[in-house]
């Protein structure tokens, strides 16, 4: 086997988290990219031996052909919402060409949606470089947003206005299926510059499926009204109020949906064999799955990990205003580790200790706005990872036993943070602390930071008392309020230490992508 490593672009989302480890089993070397260094490592397999983490932009041309150096195939996993960014799509899909061709690369492999065909996947099949393009329609799996979909709409909707595209015919394909496919094409020298349809045993339309979720989760049969809804903002928004899924994400798909999604061509069974997975024994698996709460990654997972510029330095009045806080501490007998645990379990089913009413209306007011909500949950009860989706929260930098660093989400008139500490005091007793941060955007901002003020008052410091109970540890001080010291360290971006070690080792490369 070829040992030149294989490079991952997008290895942190859905199907990249998933992929990079299938790729490692099998013996590959694999050079995972994305653009938080973060991001790759916090995953299980980021410290993995077979795995060479790299951060790199695919808008960025000079780091990705400096990423793309060596390899000699690229799994390309990056998707672009149709419209408003098909000029980005296209701009990288136009950098990986040249950077593949620059290097020698062997292949190209995607992963497409069926029936659609994306701006940029043009440009890939057009280049020099030879691009196996694999075209899926609705994959099913844990974690998955048509999953995602699929699952709210049946649990919350015993009676459904059914719009007309769930008539639709498809062709779902579970996850561990389009793994395998993706994972074999690699050696299979015949999909080299091919394009295949890939699906599983079944063509059904979307009741049918929703039918089958069902008797799969025990539930009553679902009433179903058909009417004849083709309103893609009205379909998104509906979606989007009803699943974790936003309304960006939920236009896309059900776009997608619109259109019958059967695979014609099936040369791909032949080349790789595989059992394909029925609807029903997919939607089976998957449930085990959310239920054990063993999800291995999720549609929430894609993205950057931004924190606000203004939460790296104490000077934040070029970004527009002052930051207005809410800061309380309690003391207890208690190791770092010890509190360390409810910390980490904080949100999801668990909720967050105090107030789990209040947090589900906010979280309801910001569905009604076009937010995230509180749906989303979280991916594992008690395992954080930089990148994970939090309810409305995103996590930016989790270092246990010692701090944990959330970044709203939801529509906010402003930027929000919320930072746990813990601080040993060294007696026998540990500090936690809690630190609410909002940049406000104009009145609007001051506006809903002062008339949300008394709640965050009556829920943080609750929320450290009951977390101290969930302890059976005793509070020695507090909860009680606090100004944190102007002179603190500020936080540090999730690659500056990345940063700051390259450019230790390396002093003359510093402006060079690590």
């Amino acid at each position: 086997m070829n040992k030149a490593p294989i490079l991952v672009i997008g290895a942190t989302g859905y199907v990249g988290g998933r992929l990079v480890p299938r790729l490692v089993e099998a013996g590959y070397r694999v050079r995972a990219m994305a653009r938080c260094m973060a991001k790759i490592r916090s995953r299980p397999w980021g410290e993995d031996p077979g795995v060479e983490p790299v951060q790199a932009d695919v808008m960025d041309p000079d780091a990705l052909r400096q990423t793309v150096s060596g390899c000699r195939a690229i799994y390309y996993l990056v998707h672009f919402s149709t419209g408003s960014e098909s000029e980005r799509a296209e701009k990288a899909a136009r950098n990986l060409i040249e950077a593949a061709s620059f290097h020698g690369v062997d292949r190209v492999i995607c992963l497409e949606w069926l029936g659609v065909e994306p701006p940029d996947l043009k440009i890939l099949r057009s280049g020099p470089v030879p691009a196996t393009v694999l075209r899926a329609p609705m994959i099913l799996g844990s974690g998955c947003a048509s999953f995602e979909i699929l699952r709210y709409l049946v649990d919350r909707l015993p009676v459904m206005i059914a719009p007309g595209w769930l008539n639709t015919a498809c062709q779902p394909i579970a996850i561990r299926n389009v793994l395998h496919y993706l994972t074999a094409c690699l050696e299979i020298k015949q999909t080299a510059g091919q394009t295949f349809d890939i699906g599983g045993p079944e063509v059904l339309s979307y009741l049918d499926l929703m039918k089958l979720y069902a008797e799969e989760a025990g539930l009553v049969r679902r009433l179903t009204i058909s009417v004849p809804i083709q309103s893609a903002p009205l379909n998104a928004w509906w979606i989007s109020l009803i699943t974790p899924v936003p309304a960006a994400a939920a236009w896309d798909l059900t776009e997608a949906w619109r259109r019958p999604m059967v695979a014609e061509d099936d040369r791909i069974r032949t080349l790789i064999p595989q059992k394909l997975l029925g609807c029903r024994e997919t939607i089976h698996l998957a449930l085990e799955r959310v239920q054990e709460e063993l999800v291995e990654t999720r549609w929430s997972d894609a993205g950057a990990v931004a924190l606000p510029e203004w939460s790296l330095s104490g000077d934040v009045h070029y970004a527009g205003g002052a930051v207005v806080q809410c800061c309380y501490k309690v003391r207890m007998r208690a190791t770092r580790e010890e509190i360390w645990e409810p910390i980490a379990r904080i949100g999801g089913i668990k909720g967050w200790y105090f107030g789990n009413f209040l947090w589900k209306l906010r979280g309801f007011l910001d569905r009604l706005v076009g937010g995230v909500g509180l749906d989303r949950g979280r991916r594992h009860p008690s395992e954080l990872f930089v990148g994970d989706a939090l309810d409305f929260w995103r996590v930016v930098e989790v270092d246990p036993p010692g701090r944990l660093v959330l970044v709203a989400e939801m529509k906010l008139p402003g930027e929000a943070l919320m930072e746990f500490r813990i601080l040993d005091l060294g007696d026998g007793t540990c500090e936690l602390q809690q630190r609410s941060r909002f940049l406000p955007r104009g009145l609007a901002g001051l506006l809903y930071w002062y008339s949300m003020y008394p709640f965050h008052q009556l829920i943080f410091g609750n929320m450290l008392k009951n977390i101290a109970g969930a302890m059976n540890h005793p509070i020695t001080w507090g909860p009680e309020p606090f100004t944190p010291d102007p002179q603190e360290s500020e936080l540090m971006p999730p690659n500056a230490m990345d940063e700051k070690v390259s450019e230790m080792d390396n002093p003359k490369e510093r402006t060079q992508t690590p």
